[in-house]
């Protein structure tokens, strides 16, 4: 593996692999032979993976992130990864086919380009594309003739032409000739290994159908199955739409929660029951909100594109208010439950376990548990908790730290938030009085659900 700070080299051989590149002749034109197969911009939670099954498929992979903090965490093997991915990154840190970089100049030594970046909503819910654009305006001011550019970042329908094919086309690369763009939305679930990332099959939708078969042809490399799509907004659509069918199905099955609870029936029972169906129906399981970098933002980019277009949404606008309001829920759910007990929340002693935004994951990203926590504090309970996987926890500010080994007798409620497979459930069978928001734990004696 060869490490890159910058424009210092730390292999005595990268200089000369990266900064020469030879040419062959196709056809009528000069083309270069790209030094490197793939390079993959933005070294996250797809980005990372994205470069170690690429790289296992073969290729000879540059991974560029500008965080030199994210680089040598991965150096360092201090990256939140599966455990299929983490031995390949033992793997590729020791092949000089891979290489690592913060110089964005090194992208014009790869024959592809992927961008994986993170595209969020900010405090307003409004679309944030300021790291998308500051990637592909690196990625176009690097170009060269002959490079394929694919996105796989979330965006908004037409994103591909607003912010590559236009660019490019200024600089004087038009797209189908010169250079070759597509669109291909990620599908990486970060935690789940049930999914290998190269049976999840992926949309290609190219600007010319020789962009589609180049883009096909780059991701061949390791995914097995490959659904071609007529335009990049085709497969952009697809993405959105992904993640608005989980969004509004994820909103009505709390509401059925909601409304078993009401019915003194258990929901839990009703979806296995529900799912015996082979045909019309996909079970969705209830719980204290969505968080990850999916389903709490992709919509609203489906939502802001359309307010402008003065197109109306009711049901996904309802479903994302729903999502967004279901942390509140959980702290009226405590009031009540201790009420009920004969204790105020206000004064109460409260243990959340886990914080993360999903099982078995090291990410925050708009966790419902910073909500539930912060709505906690605000109603004057003492609240502490409890995640091996996340040791502080940002809260307006200030931070609080995790309990590595709480007492539970000292807790006048514990609220389960995230189940991750190594919690010590001890913590549950010991504790007074347990809310359970993750609708996964056998109901006991001192249990209830949200």
């Amino acid at each position: 593996m060869t490490m890159i700070e910058g424009h210092h080299r730390a292999s005595s051989s990268a200089p000369d692999k990266l900064a020469r590149l030879a040419t062959v002749r196709a056809g009528e034109s000069e083309l270069p032979a790209f030094a490197v197969d793939v390079a993959i911009v933005g070294l996250g939670y797809v980005g990372l993976p994205t470069a170690l099954a690429l790289h296992a498929a073969g290729r000879r992979v540059l991974g560029i992130d500008v965080s030199a903090a994210r680089l040598a965490a991965i150096h360092n093997k201090q990256v939140d990864l599966l455990t299929s991915d983490r031995e390949r990154l033992s793997v590729a840190l020791e092949d000089d086919a891979l290489t690592l970089s913060s110089d964005p100049a090194q992208l014009s030594s790869a024959a592809c380009v992927i961008v994986c970046v993170p595209t969020p909503v900010d405090e307003y819910l409004v679309p944030d594309l300021s790291i998308l654009r500051g990637a592909c305006a690196s990625v176009v001011a690097h170009a060269v003739p002959g490079q394929l550019l694919m996105l796989t970042s979330t965006a908004y329908v037409g994103s591909t032409y607003d912010i590559l094919v236009g660019p490019l086309t200024e600089r004087g690369l038009l797209p189908g000739r010169d250079v070759f763009v597509a669109f291909s939305p990620e599908r990486i679930d970060p935690g789940n290994d049930r999914h290998a990332h190269e049976d999840v099959p992926r949309v290609v939708g190219g600007v010319t159908p020789e962009c589609t078969r180049r883009a096909a042809e780059a991701l061949s490399g390791y995914a097995r199955y490959l659904h071609h799509v007529s335009s990049p907004e085709a497969a952009e659509l697809t993405k959105l739409l992904e993640n608005t069918f989980r969004a509004v199905n994820i909103a009505m099955v709390n509401e059925f929660a909601e409304v078993s609870r009401a019915l003194r029936l258990d929901i839990m029972e009703v979806i296995r029951a529900a799912a015996t169906k082979p045909y019309g129906y996909m079970p969705f399981t209830p719980g204290p909100g969505v968080g990850g970098h999916c389903i709490p933002c992709d919509p609203h980019y489906l939502l802001w594109q359309l307010r402008k277009e003065r197109v109306a949404t009711p049901l996904i606008d309802q479903a994302m208010r729903s999502i967004a309001s279901r942390p509140q829920r959980v702290v009226e759910r405590a009031r009540d439950v201790l009420s009920r007990a004969g204790k105020p929340l206000s004064g109460a002693r409260v243990l959340v376990l886990g914080v993360a935004y999903k099982p078995d994951v090291e990410d925050l990203r708009e966790s419902p548990a910073l909500e539930v926590v912060e709505g906690l504090l605000a109603a004057g309970a003492r609240v502490e908790y409890h995640d091996p996987y996340i040791p502080e926890l940002p809260l307006n500010g200030a931070r609080l730290a995790q309990v590595a080994a709480p007492d539970v007798a000292l807790a006048d409620l514990v609220v389960v938030h995230t189940l991750h497979s190594n919690l010590n459930l001890d913590l549950v069978d010991r504790a007074e009085l347990v809310l359970d928001a993750t609708y996964q734990l056998s109901l006991g004696p001192n249990m209830v659900r949200l």
